[in-house]
């Protein structure tokens, strides 16, 4: 039998951790093909070979074609990809853990479905805008009013820094044209900050779904972990680029978003902030672990035989 052209598999333990990789690389008008274990990608300019496994998540703009080959190397790689429409406003993404433990989403569903353990991980959230400040005593509305009131004071400074009139956070997602510079400009820098936090999430093994927060929707917890860093990353991004009165919006505020995350340590600095929120124990990355569950003892070992004599 013929050898299957192509990289081996992985083993799990072999593939880098999220935190060492690169945050995203967006691509658009190309078609995307692998080699061995790099990601080719085909455009006007030629062909250009990315290595596989150092890319966190890859961007998939209007225009892009990509093969069940790229795809096949892509999820043996642990890469999430987001198919994002004309100026990113569009999101759907898929992708495979980097970790074979299911710790921290076991943490993460504990924390959700237990009341007073999730207005503990709600407050720790809301902690961590206010660092400087004892927020323990006041209750999930009083942080609600609180952070509002933050959001105002930063969107009214950097209105004023860049000379930008601001009128509010407005957008029509299926038209992205409808909103002021501004408006267009945050949305396009949020979808970069929400395709990063979603591609950390599910490297980690946690679910995108289980917020705390933000509840109900398939990416809750994606926004719940993006919303940790606008204030400090795409609100000004967003403000600089639409100050700059460049032609082309998206594009800028993309490559400056790429920059500022890799500046930054933003990869790093999520895997760290959920870990910290979802506060695992006895949790150890990258471990091979796997139980068979048992309604006594909690759970037992697998990979062995168990039978009960006649």
């Amino acid at each position: 039998m013929a050898e299957i052209p192509g990289m081996i598999r992985p083993d799990i333990l072999d593939l880098p951790q999220i935190s060492d990789r690169m945050t995203f690389i967006y691509l658009e008008h190309c078609k995307i093909n692998r080699q061995d274990s790099a990601i080719t990608v085909l455009d006007d300019t030629g062909i250009t070979h990315i290595p596989s496994a150092v890319i966190s998540v890859l961007l998939l703009g209007p225009g892009t074609e990509i093969s069940h080959r790229a795809m096949e190397l892509i999820g043996d790689s642990g890469i999430s990809v987001c198919w994002i429409g004309e100026h990113g406003v569009r999101y759907y993404a898929g992708g495979r853990a980097l970790t074979t433990s299911s710790n921290l989403i076991l943490k993460q569903a504990e924390l959700v479905t237990n009341q007073h353990k999730h207005a503990e991980v709600v407050r720790r959230m809301y902690a961590m805008r206010f660092p400087n400040e004892d927020v323990s005593g006041l209750t999930t509305q009083q942080l609600r009013g609180r952070e509002g009131s933050r959001v105002r004071r930063i969107y009214k400074h950097f209105s004023r820094q860049y000379g930008i009139e601001w009128n509010g956070r407005e957008y029509d997602p299926d038209n992205f044209s409808s909103s002021d510079i501004i408006n267009q400009a945050l949305s396009a820098a949020h979808a970069c900050l929400y395709g990063l936090a979603h591609a950390v999430i599910c490297s980690l093994g946690c679910s995108p779904a289980l917020g705390f927060v933000h509840v109900g929707h398939e990416r809750s917890f994606v926004y719940d972990i993006a919303d940790l860093y606008k204030a400090d990353v795409t609100i000004p991004i967003a403000f600089e680029i639409a100050a700059s009165q460049t032609e082309d919006l998206s594009r800028s505020v993309r490559l400056r978003s790429r920059d500022e995350f890799v500046k930054i340590h933003l990869l790093e600095k999520m895997v760290r902030d959920i870990k910290h929120l979802l506060n695992p124990e006895n949790y150890e990355e990258n471990k091979e672990v796997m139980y068979l569950w048992d309604e006594k003892s909690g759970t037992v070992d697998y990979g062995r035989q168990y039978y009960q004599e006649d």
